[in-house]
């Protein structure tokens, strides 16, 4: 029975848009049975699921708005596999290029085995994910806002005689600079923005760390030195299920944090970091390398490289090397080396 279920069971490539999305359906053999555009409906996509028997294998690419479809397959019985986009990139090198080709490369791909496959996180994952990212994001915008005022002093050549001009003695300067009207405008306009901000960033700091506050690994990954709340809640939205990982090295592959390496026979190139993945979790771990004490494991690694080979090398292989430290936290609970008592010189 299970043997037959093999034979029969069927390939559903899916080619997602943002109002529409082509399907292609394969048997095991590879013959296209059914090639059909939907306009995005769960009810249209039922339909099309129906008719590819009993737990169809899907794969969709991780594109625009990619959430709502695996949820609706996996809800329909379908296995759901999602496609790494830079995997699929080989695409690029036919002469035509469709949706449906791309639909039916997917399913191929996928038929064949040789599909790059991506993680679907949990819907728990997910909406950690939405706190620390919307968070990020207001960071940003924050970011922004501050270099404006800093450029609208610069254009009316007014000098900064303190280290943080939104602090106390900042906004002192600022409520008695000379301004033109318009520019006194601006940047009332732009004190009150960031006000704004201050109070949406804490909030949603707050529900972050409300959120993990009875989650073992949140604590466990604070032991390490120049890691946070903030950089904590960071790691455990992003990285998710750490079991996915076979060690640290592949933690740090998938951070983007790991050098090229380009080989030809006796001819090896390894450059910069890839910076090929979580963009998050690679900020993460080089804010947490930069905080670092001097006397911890990542500050003397940072020290030292740094001496060496310039400072950004250090904080990058420091960054590196936390990273592993951050992965023993999450799969373990506690990092063994942070509890080693220096040896006596």
């Amino acid at each position: 029975m299970e043997e037959q279920t093999s034979v029969d069971r069927q390939f559903v490539g899916m080619d997602l848009h943002r109002r529409r999305s082509v399907l292609v359906r394969m048997n095991q053999a590879g013959e296209r049975l059914e090639t059909v555009r939907i306009v995005n409906d769960v009810d249209r996509l039922a339909a099309v699921i129906a008719r590819a028997g009993q737990s169809p294998e899907v794969v969709l690419e991780a594109t625009y708005g990619w959430y709502w479809a695996a949820d609706a397959l996996a809800e329909l019985g379908a296995c759901v596999h999602l496609a790494h986009p830079l995997g699929v990139k080989a695409f690029s090198y036919r002469r035509v290029k469709n949706d449906e080709r791309d639909a039916a490369d997917l399913a191929d791909l996928l038929r064949m085995h040789r599909l790059p496959e991506g993680w679907i996180a949990p819907s728990a994952t997910r909406d950690l994910r939405e706190l620390v990212r919307h968070r990020a994001k207001l960071v940003h915008l924050r970011t922004s806002l501050r270099q404006q005022v800093h450029a609208l002093l610069a254009a009316h050549g007014i000098a900064i005689g303190v280290s943080d001009l939104f602090g106390v003695a900042g906004n002192q300067l600022l409520d008695r600079v000379p301004l033109s009207p318009a520019a006194r405008t601006r940047v009332i306009s732009l004190r009150s923005l960031l006000d704004a901000l201050d109070v949406e960033i804490d909030a949603f700091t707050k529900l972050t760390t409300k959120r993990l506050r009875g989650d073992s690994r949140f604590q466990a990954v604070q032991t390490i030195p120049g890691i946070g709340p903030v950089l904590g809640a960071v790691f455990l939205a992003e990285i998710g299920d750490i079991t996915r990982f076979g060690g640290p090295a592949q933690l740090a592959s998938w951070a983007g944090l790991t050098p090229k390496h380009h080989e030809s026979d006796t001819t090896v190139h390894r450059g910069r970091i890839t910076k090929q993945g979580s963009v998050l979790v690679r900020w993460a771990a080089i804010e947490a390398a930069q905080c670092a004490g001097k006397n911890s494991r990542t500050g003397r690694r940072r020290d030292q490289i740094g001496q060496r080979r310039g400072r950004n090398i250090g904080v990058t292989a420091a960054a590196r090397d936390l990273i592993g430290l951050v992965y023993y936290a999450l799969r373990d609970g506690h990092v063994r080396c942070l509890n080693q008592t220096p040896q006596s010189a």
